[in-house]
C-alpha cells in the first residue's frame, strides 16, 4: 500500500511533464502556422530573386544578345578598384551606422524611462513620440524625402546668416558644449559626437519610435516589488537604475541595436543603397549586384559582431520552476 502511494507522485510528475512538452509543441506549431505565409512567399517569390541576383553578381550581361556569361569575381574586384565612389560611400555609410546605433538606442532608452513615469498625459506623449514612425513609413517617407520643410529640418546647415555658421551650430554654441566638456576634461571626439547628435536630433527622434516602445514594454515587465525592495533597502534612484533597471532591459538593448542596424540598411535615405540603385539604372546589372552583395555581407557581419558582443552582457531573468 505504501509502495503504491509513493509511485503516485512520480506518475503525476511524469504526466505533468508530458503535458508541458505537449503544450510547448502546440505553441511551436502555432508559431509555424503564423509565419507560414511568409515562408511560402519567400520560397516561391523572393528566394528565386535572391539566387538570380547572386548569379548576376558573378556574370556580365551582353546587351546585344541579352545573355549572361560568368566572369567570376571580376565584378567584386571592379567594385573596389574601378569605382572609387563605392568605397567612399561604403566607408561613410558604415561610419554613419556606427554613429546611429548608440545615439538612437540611448535616446530611445532615455525617452522610454521618462515616459514610463507616472504623470498626467502619459499616453498622449507616447503617441507624440510614435507619430514620426508612422509619418516616415512607406509612401509617407517618399513624400517627406521630397518635402522642402523636412529637408530643412533634417539638414544640419539650417539657415545661413552670412557669418559662415548655421542655425544648428549656433544652437550648439549657445549651450557652451565646448566649454562644458573642456571643464570636464573630455576628449574632442566625444565633443564632436555630442555636437553631431544635437544637430541630427530630428532624424534621431524620427527613428527612435519603435525602439522606445520596445524599451517601454521591457520596463513595464519589471516587477514593481523589486523596486519596492530596493526602496526599503535605501537604494538611490541612480543605484536602482544600474543594479535593477539596466540589467533587466539588456535583452531589449540587443534587440534595438540589431533593429537599428537593419533599419539603417533598408532606409531609402541610405547613401550606399542609393548609389547601388544609380549603378543599376545605368544598366550594369552585374556590378550593382556585386556591390549589393558586398554591402549585405558587411552588414550581416556587423550584426553578428554586435550580437556576439552584446550577448555577453545580456541578463535573462529565469523564472522559478
Amino acid at each position: 500500500m505504501t509502495q503504491e502511494i509513493n509511485q503516485q507522485p512520480a506518475t503525476l510528475g511524469k504526466a505533468r511533464k508530458r503535458k508541458i512538452v505537449s503544450l510547448d509543441r502546440k505553441k511551436a506549431r502555432a508559431g509555424w502556422f503564423f509565419i507560414l505565409p511568409f515562408v511560402i512567399g519567400f520560397v516561391i517569390i523572393y528566394f528565386p530573386m535572391v539566387i538570380e541576383s547572386l548569379r548576376y553578381s558573378f556574370s556580365v550581361l551582353d546587351p546585344r544578345t541579352n545573355t549572361t556569361s560568368l566572369v567570376g569575381f571580376k565584378n567584386y574586384i571592379a567594385a573596389f578598384r574601378t569605382d572609387p565612389q563605392f568605397t567612399q560611400k561604403l566607408i561613410s555609410g558604415l561610419q554613419k551606422l556606427a554613429f546611429d546605433i548608440p545615439a538612437i538606442v540611448i535616446f530611445s532608452l532615455f525617452m522610454a524611462i521618462m515616459l514610463n513615469q507616472k504623470m498626467a498625459g502619459r499616453g498622449f506623449f507616447r503617441a507624440v513620440f510614435f507619430i514620426p514612425v508612422i509619418l516616415t513609413t512607406g509612401l509617407m517617407e517618399t513624400i517627406s524625402a521630397s518635402d522642402s520643410l523636412t529637408g530643412y529640418m533634417e539638414s544640419s546647415s539650417g539657415i545661413e546668416d552670412g557669418s559662415g555658421t548655421s542655425a544648428a551650430t549656433q544652437l550648439v554654441s549657445s549651450m557652451d558644449l565646448q566649454k562644458l566638456f573642456d571643464s570636464m576634461k573630455v576628449g574632442d571626439g566625444i565633443v564632436e559626437y555630442v555636437t553631431t547628435a544635437i544637430n541630427n536630433i530630428y532624424d534621431i527622434v524620427n527613428r527612435s519610435g519603435v525602439q522606445m516602445l520596445i524599451f517601454l514594454s521591457g520596463l513595464q515587465s519589471i516587477s514593481p516589488a523589486i523596486y519596492e525592495s530596493c526602496k526599503i533597502d535605501g537604494a538611490t534612484a541612480w543605484e536602482t537604475f544600474w543594479k535593477i533597471t539596466f540589467p533587466m532591459i539588456t535583452p531589449m538593448i540587443l534587440v534595438n541595436a540589431i533593429y537599428t542596424i537593419i533599419d539603417s540598411f533598408t532606409s531609402q535615405k541610405n547613401e550606399v543603397m542609393k548609389y547601388i540603385t544609380e549603378v543599376y539604372g545605368k544598366g550594369d546589372n552585374g556590378l550593382s549586384a556585386a556591390m549589393a552583395w558586398t554591402y549585405f555581407t558587411i552588414v550581416i557581419a556587423i550584426i553578428g559582431l554586435v550580437a556576439a558582443i552584446l550577448s555577453a552582457f545580456v541578463f535573462y531573468q529565469r523564472k522559478s520552476e
